[in-house]
Formats: C-alpha cells, sequence, structure tokens
C-alpha cells in the first residue's frame, strides 16, 4: 500500500542530440566519408553514448551536407559527454578543421526507451 509520504516515480527523459554541419569549400566527398567513420569509431568509445546515427545529404543543394545525431539516457549524461576528451579531440581534429559552420538541436525523448532496440 502506498503512503503519501513515498516518492513517486519519476522519469529522465532521453536527450536526442542532432548537429548539422556546413563543410568547408575544399572537403572532399571521400573526406566527408572519412569523417562519417571517425564519429562512429571514436564517439562510440564514450560510455555516455547509447547510439550514433551520422550522414552526408541526399540533395546537393541542401545547406547542411553532414549530420551527427547521439542519443543520451539524460542531459547529465550529455554533459559529461561534451568533457570527454576523446569528444574535445574528435572535435579538435575532426570537425573543427572541416566545416564552417553547425545547428545543434536537442530533443527530449520517450523515458526509459531503449534506442539500442528501436
Amino acid at each position: 500500500m502506498r503512503t503519501s509520504l513515498e516518492t513517486p516515480i519519476s522519469f529522465t527523459p532521453m536527450v536526442h542530440h542532432i548537429v548539422l554541419y556546413k563543410l568547408n569549400p575544399e572537403v572532399t566527398p571521400a573526406r566527408v566519408e572519412e569523417m562519417m567513420m571517425n564519429a562512429r569509431m571514436q564517439l562510440l568509445k564514450i560510455p555516455e553514448v547509447l547510439s550514433i546515427k551520422c550522414g552526408k545529404r541526399i540533395d546537393p543543394e541542401l545547406e547542411w551536407p553532414f549530420f551527427i545525431a547521439i542519443d543520451f539516457e539524460s542531459m547529465d549524461k550529455y554533459a559529461i559527454f561534451r568533457e570527454d576528451p576523446i569528444f574535445v579531440k574528435f572535435m579538435e581534429e575532426i570537425i573543427k578543421p572541416n566545416t564552417e559552420d553547425s545547428l545543434a538541436l536537442d530533443f527530449e525523448m520517450d523515458p526509459g526507451k531503449d534506442v539500442r532496440f528501436s
């Protein structure tokens, strides 16, 4: 029997973090492939990352030709991720030299949904 002193179960919304990038003019399609491979290889080493997706535009007229989308259990996990040395190095060595602009979007997702099985 539940008493009024019990704390109700609370759910922390999961976070879907998407970053769209504009590439430097000299970035080749082969370089974009390398960026995608590096994103998956490096960022999946970070324990706070539940899943990662990255890709390149289909329509050559699209303003944002490259994206990275990452899922986190919570905003706290996302904050830890942003300070991780692997992420910092990835940004310095892969993203910054190849991009000229970015647009970051964060969304809440259904709490507790295991994105690995969705």
